[in-house]
Order: C-alpha cells, then structure tokens, then sequence
C-alpha cells in the first residue's frame, strides 16, 4: 500500500503539466455602460511561447454567433469596412499597456454597441495548448441620470463672515439595473477647485482637503432632502467660503466584486460672494508729556458689524513709526472675553462700545515712542469655535515724554605729562557745575584718542574704554591688550572723578586725550537710561623726542709704568636725552695684532652694573684673581685698576658704558650704549727672546713602540739665570695628514711642576718629564694606528723681574712634526696563518677518515658471478 500511495498525486501533476498553455483573458461576466460613456475592456495573455511581444485581434457579434472582425495590432486590414470610418476618428482605438497586455477603447459608447466582444491572440507557440481567445458580454444602459440645483441658480449669494447659508441640488436616476450615486460639493474659485464634502457610493461622508475640522466640529453638514434632494448647510462662513459651488454627482455599479463608474454628471448651484467687515481703528494725535505724568490714548473703532461679533483690542508700542505687529512691544491686550493682560504701570479700559483707554502711569524717557492699536472682530462658530472675521491696526501716534536734562561741566586735567618717553601719564576727568540732577542720577566716563593723520590731516577717534550705568568697564580695541599687562589703568576715584593712568608712555601714545561724562536716570523697572552726555576739551600729550646722547671720555693718570707696575684708567661718561640715566661700564682688553693666538681679540675682564655689582668676566688669571677692581668715583666717573701687570697684559683697554632708564620703578630700560676711546699697555723690554721647535729620534714607528717627542726652548738676547726662568708646556697633536683639524691636548706641565694629561679613547699612555731646564720630553708608551699626526707644543716663558715678581711672557709655538705609526706585517698575520693552517689540517684527516669509514662499513656488497657457458663461434658459412 505504501508505494501505491503516490500515484494520484503523481496523475495531477501529469495533467496539470499536460493541460497548462497559453491562456488570454478578459474580464469575467458582463459590463455595463451608459450611452455617451467610454467603454474600456482590458485584455492581457499568459503562459505563451514565442516573443515576448504578443499581437492582438478583437471581434464584435451583436448575438455572440458570428464575429465581425473590429481591430487589431499587428494587421492593417483586418477591421471589417463598418469599422474603419470610427477607427479612424479615434472613436475605436487600441491602447497598448504592456508587451502581453492590450485595452480596447470605445469612445461615446451607443446602443448599438451592445453585444459580445472577442479577444484573440495568434499563435507563436511550438504546440497548439491553452485557449488563444476569451469572450466578455457589454450592456449599453440609457441615460436615466438627472441632475439639477434647487431652486435653480442665482446669479450671487451675498454674504458676511461669520453668516450661515444653504445650498441644495436633485439627483436621480432610472436605470433598470442596480446602481448607486456618488453626491460631492465643489468649489471652484478663479482656477482652482476644492472637494468640500462629499457622499460616496457606500453612503459615507467624507470632508475634502481643509474642511476636516470644520466638519467635525459640526460647521459644516450634508443632509439628504426627500428622496432625491441634497444639501449643504455651512453655519458660518469664512472668507475662504468664495467662489462658484457644484453638485457632482456619479453613478456606480457593481462588476467582479468591485465598484465601476459608468457616468458623471455636474452643475453650478450658487456663487457665493463674500462681502468683507468694515473695520476701522483711529489713535489720537501725536502728543507730549512731562516725565513723571501719566499717559492717556484712546483706540476708537468704527465698523458695520452690529451682531454678536467681539472685538479683541491690542496696544503696542515702537521706537520708529511704523505700525508693523512684528517687533513691536506689546503694552496691554483685551481678549474677546473682556479679560485685560497687561503689566502693572499700564492698565486697559473699555470706556464704551467702541472706545478703548490705555493709561500708562509714571511715564519716563523709555516712554518716548509711536503708540497704535490693533483690533481683530471674532464671530462664534459651532461647537464653541471663533473665527476672526475682520482685522485693523491704527495709525501711530508719537508721544514725546519731557524730562528736565541734567546740567553739568566736565574738565580734564593732567596731574602728570611725561618728558620722556616711559614716563608716567595720569589724567583727571572731573564733573563739576552739576545743576537739575536727580538724587538717583548716576556719572560714568567714557575715554578717547585722537590723532592727527599726516597724509590728509583727518582726526581719528579711538575709543580707549567705556564704563556702563552699572560702572562695568569695557576696553577698546588699542587699550585691550595694554589694560590686561597693567600698562593701562582706568579708575574711579569719586563719584563724579575718573582718573587714567599711562604707566609707561610711549611716543605712539602721544596726541590728544579727551573723556565724555554720561549721565544715567533710573528707570522705574530698575534699569538706567542715558540722558545726556558732555565732551570735555582734549589734553595734548607730547614731548620732543630727541636722539639719546652719551659720550665716554678714558684717561691714564700715569702713562709711563714698568711691568709689575698698577695700571689706572678712568672714564668720565656725560648723557643727553636721557631721562635720570644710571651707568653699567664693561672693561675690555684687545689683544695687539701681533698676538699668535687671537689677534684683535677682544676680551671681557670686569664689568659694574647700574646697581654697582662689580663681576669678573673672562678674567682667568687665577694667580690674580683679586689682580683687578673697578669702582664708581661718582655717578658719572669710573675707575679701573690692576695690579701687577705682565707683560701679557699688553692690549687697547676702553671702557663700555650703558645707560639705563627707570621704568615702572625698580625696572630698568637700556637707554644707549657707548664706546671709550681705547688706552694702551705697551711694555718697551730688552729681555731675552724665546724660541720652541720640536724633535723625534723615531718619526716613523711601528704599532706598539715607543714615541719619544723633545719640545726644546732656546733663548736668544740677554743671558738669564736659569733659576730666574719657568715655563708652562702643553703638547698637542692634530690627527690627521694636513692641519684640518681641530688640535687635541695631550698633556701639560705648568711651571711648579705638576702635570697634568688628558683622557683618551685608545690603550696607548702619555707621559710628561722636564729633561733639563730646556727641554722637555713627551713619551707615547704601546703605540697605537690612531696616534699619528702632527704634534706641537706650546710654551709660556715666565721670568724673574728685579723686583722679584714673576712676569708671564708671550706664548709661543712650534713647529708641527708629523709621526707616522706602520703596522707589524709579520706579527699580524701569524696567528691567523697558524690557525687556518691548523683548521685545515684537521678539516682534511676528518674527511679521510669519514670516506675510510663510509666505504668500509656502509658500502660493501657480496657480488655473485653468473656461471658463463663457453661456446664457440660458429662460423658463418655453417650459419
């Protein structure tokens, strides 16, 4: 049973898939139209083969027997002759809607059109399945539709917002089959039109676009008058309400299920007018009131309106005349109910029907305006609901409030004018006279900058700072940065002085200053209103600025001296343009142009600020060290000295004056800068004459060796005792085949003895000795490849004076000698020659012995010969 089971379903697909084919539809059952409508029958195929692109042929019968050819897609002949004059004046036409869809269209449908209609498609499929036609039945009904407006139409219906009207048309039909009809209101004004209400074929009401809340608040209706009457009740009308009204009226019937309209039909019931509200609102003239009073408007209305519509009253109030609602201030605003909104100083009343008070009380300089009233008329709607049938606004009227202004003077003084630049500013801005001037009114200060532009001579005001009525101070834009530094100080000193204070004037500061005293009168919600402002006459600011002046003459009180001898210089400074100038002197020595080491050096020795801190510069004797003193004689008068002076201390001396300015008190500003004219130290000696060279027994060593380097000192001239004679010597050498580089300091020996040798990168050690009085020997110990180059040493005789000082001479040098380091040939290459000798010597018995083992061990096989037989040959005349 199990396996027999499947076999009716396996027969439906069989035959499901043996009957399916080409399939043409049209709508099922019958149509019906009424005379003078459009028919439309739609017609599509599926399931077909072939292009996707199907043709169309469509056939008439009156009786449904015998088919006359009508029209078709893809033929030109194959309407029949009585078709083809309606064919071709559009009356009868194909409409394709897509590849396998098709609709045939017949215009102004008569009764004769009445019959069965065949839809057919031609065959494209590679077998004949399915069916290629379908047949639909049309009915042509009469026209049975009436409709007409009740009473027939006026020519305009006159109305007035807010006033309710009625509007009816008839509609009926007779026709023979069930149908129902559709009802909708239209309103067409100028060249647009808009559903108002409408009643649909189900019997339901539906508003249109705009009229929703209207209906549902039961403004607007639509009742049914007997049997055939309709009507449009709309309780109060609207300004929106004009225009020309229709009754569109439809019939339906029922086809496949689903509602079809077969005819429409329309007519113009009423012109409704509607006739604006005369509204009028008129505000006094312009008047004036003193400051303190009160202050009476009245907003008189005129209009046609005496029905139950209410008046909604709003005052506004503007600076300038002009009467637009947005921006302007509200005062007070009586509503519809007759409830008054406004704020305390200002009260509305409604003196009668048309007449409407507003008082404001305690009237101040704020009051100062244009005045006018807006008046908007709301009728009552149903439901409840107000709707604004006429609007107004008054002509302003100006109100000028007079008050007493304060009268007062203001003067500028400068407590404090600059004579130089930095100098301190200050300025007093005082009001005085002050008469009319109330025990509330308050002063504030305004401060400016005027300058004279030199290319076309035009004043320039620059705003400096401004203080608000509550004495909030705001910086202008050329004071902003300077008031935050401190520079700029505004202040307040009373209530009627105002003081400004330049800490540090600058030559962009000069010009003219003038301040502007505002007067501020409380208003009555607490606030501060400026009523008048006085200028006072601009301060001039200026100096003569001149170029600062200062001049440093040097003297030597003793201009012979021997060496061991103090050596005095005195500098007299004179200054001009130089507001209260304090002195800094530098003391400087230059070397002569004969110096070996820095010619035209100059050297910083000591130095005395204006504070008369004495420091030492690049002294760097430190046998000296107290050696030199520099100290103020008087304010302008400086005086150097140093004791002991060698023979090294030959140079041009002057002395470096600068003066300084105070600023801001314990600041101090560099005013100018100036040069002495130079004194000379020249030591006219006989004394012997130093030389230095230097010698090397091995120039040219091997890695590892000995360098024995002599620097040997002669003397030339005058015999000195050796014991009267010292000398400091520093070796150094430069590492390289030219003197390119920078020379490095290998050792030192000073004239006590003692030596002193620089670190070094490498292995190879240095040592220093004093060989005889003359001669010095440097040693380099394990020589290294970084030690060649050229050496040289440099000498500083010192020699006994007969006052028993010792004097430093000149220093001196050698000439350079270049020391070549070559490396051992035969002892750098030994140790690698042994070793790789060695490596190879074990590298080739392992390999012998590897191959010994290998091919004793591992590749030895028994090999059995094959036992031969032994023929002989057989000679080829046998063969």
């Amino acid at each position: 049973m199990g396996r027999l089971a499947p076999r009716p379903l396996l027969l439906a697909l069989l035959s499901l898939a043996l009957c399916r084919g080409r399939v043409v539809r049209v709508p099922a059952g019958s149509l019906a139209r009424v005379v003078g409508t459009e028919l439309v029958i739609p017609c599509n195929v599926s399931d077909y083969d072939g292009p996707s692109e199907q043709n169309f042929d469509w056939s008439f019968s009156s009786s449904g027997s015998s088919f006359v050819e009508l029209a078709s897609t893809w033929e030109v002949g194959f309407p029949a002759q009585l078709y083809r004059e309606r064919l071709q004046r559009g009356e009868i036409l194909l409409r394709r809607t897509a590849n396998d869809a098709v609709e045939l269209h017949i215009k102004n449908v008569q009764p004769s059109d009445q019959g069965h209609y065949k839809c057919s498609t031609p065959s494209t499929d590679a077998t004949v399945q399915g069916n290629y036609e379908d047949i639909v039945q049309v009915k042509v009904l009469a026209d049975s539709l009436h409709v007409a407006a009740s009473p027939p139409p006026s020519p305009g219906l006159s109305l007035r917002q807010g006033e309710p009207f009625e509007l009816r048309c008839v509609a009926s039909t007779a026709s023979t089959l069930h149908t129902h009809l559709a009802l909708l209101w239209e309103l067409r004004h100028r060249a647009t039109r808009r559903g108002v209400l409408a009643l649909t074929h189900e019997g339901r009401l539906r508003p249109g676009p705009g009229y929703e809340q209207r209906y549902h608040s039961g403004d607007l209706r639509l009742d049914t008058v007997g049997s055939d009457g309709y009507r449009l009740s709309v309780s109060r009308a609207l300004a929106e309400d004009q225009g020309t009204y229709r009754c569109v009226v439809s019939e339906w019937i029922e086809e496949q299920g689903n509602w079809q309209e077969i005819q429409e039909k329309a007519v113009d019931v009423a012109t409704v007018v509607m006739q604006p509200t005369v509204l009028r609102a008129a505000v006094g003239r312009n008047t004036s009131v003193a400051e303190g009073k009160e202050l009476d408007l009245s907003c008189n209305i005129t209009t046609d309106r005496a029905d139950d519509v209410r008046p909604e009253v709003t005052w506004y109030f503007r600076r300038t005349p002009d009467n637009a609602l947005p921006g302007a201030h509200v005062l007070a605003r009586l509503d519809r109910d007759s409830l008054v909104h406004s704020s305390p100083h200002v009260a509305l009343s409604h003196v009668d029907v048309r007449s409407y008070h507003l008082l404001v009380r305690d009237v101040s300089r704020e009051n100062t305006g244009y005045y006018f009233c807006h008046v908007a008329l709301w009728a009552p709607g149903h439901n409840r609901t107000w709707h604004k049938v006429a609007e107004a606004t008054s002509v302003p009227a100006g109100v000028d409030v007079t008050w007493i202004e304060p009268d007062y003077q203001v003067y500028l003084n400068a407590s404090k004018v600059p004579e130089f630049s930095d100098d301190l500013t200050e300025l007093e801005c005082r009001v005085v006279d002050t008469k009319r001037a109330e025990a509330s009114a308050r002063f504030t200060v305004s401060w400016y900058y005027r300058v004279n532009r030199r290319n076309d001579d035009a004043l320039t005001n620059e705003l400096l700072a401004v203080m608000d009525a509550d004495w909030t101070l705001k910086y202008g834009e050329r004071s902003k940065q300077r008031a935050r530094d401190g520079d700029f100080i505004f202040s307040k000193e009373h209530s009627d002085t105002f003081g400004f204070r330049i800490q540090r004037t600058t030559e962009e500061d000069r010009g003219n200053y003038y301040c502007v005293v505002s007067a501020w009168t409380k208003q009555r919600n607490n606030s501060w209103a400026k009523s008048k402002d006085v200028f006072s006459k601009p301060v001039h600011i200026f100096w003569a600025s001149e170029d600062s002046v200062l001049v440093v003459k040097a003297r030597q009180p003793k201009p012979f001296f021997a060496a061991g001898n103090t050596f005095e210089m005195t500098c007299k400074v004179s200054s001009k343009n130089i507001k209260s100038p304090r002195y800094s002197v530098l003391i400087t020595a230059e070397k002569p142009v004969g110096d070996v080491s820095s010619p035209n050096e100059t050297k910083y020795i000591i130095s005395l600020d204006q504070d008369s801190v004495v420091k030492l510069e690049n002294w760097t004797d430190a046998s000296r060290v107290d050696g030199v003193v520099l100290e103020k004689v008087q304010e302008d008068e400086f005086r150097y000295r140093m004791y002991q002076t060698q023979v090294s201390d030959a140079g041009l001396y002057r002395c470096v004056v600068t003066a300084w300015s105070p600023v801001r008190g314990s600041l101090w500003r560099e005013a100018a800068t100036s040069l002495s004219n130079p004194i000379e130290i020249d030591f006219q000696t006989s004394g012997p004459v130093f030389n230095a060279s230097v010698y090397s027994d091995t120039p040219s060593v091997i890695r590892g060796d000995l360098i024995k380097l002599f620097c040997i000192v002669t003397v030339e001239g005058a015999a000195v005792d050796p014991d009267d004679m010292a000398f400091d010597v520093s070796w150094f050498a430069v590492h390289s085949f030219g003197l390119d580089k920078a020379p490095v300091l290998l050792s030192s020996l000073d004239r006590k003895g003692i030596v002193t040798t620089a670190q070094r990168d490498w292995k190879s050690d240095l040592s220093l000795e004093r060989v005889s009085v003359l001669e010095f020997l440097l040693q380099v110990h394990g020589s290294e490849d970084q030690d060649f180059g050229n050496y040289y040493c440099s000498v500083t005789p010192w020699v006994k004076s007969p006052t028993g000082s010792w004097q430093k001479e000149a220093e001196i040098y050698s000439k350079p000698i270049f020391i070549t380091v070559k490396m051992d040939v035969l002892n750098a290459f030994k140790y690698p020659l042994l070793i790789g000798v060695g490596l190879s010597t074990v590298i080739g018995l392992l390999s012998c012995l590897i191959g010994y083992c290998s091919s004793h061990w591992c590749c030895k096989k028994e090999v059995q010969e094959t036992r031969r037989e032994r023929r002989r040959l057989m000679s080829m005349e046998m063969d």
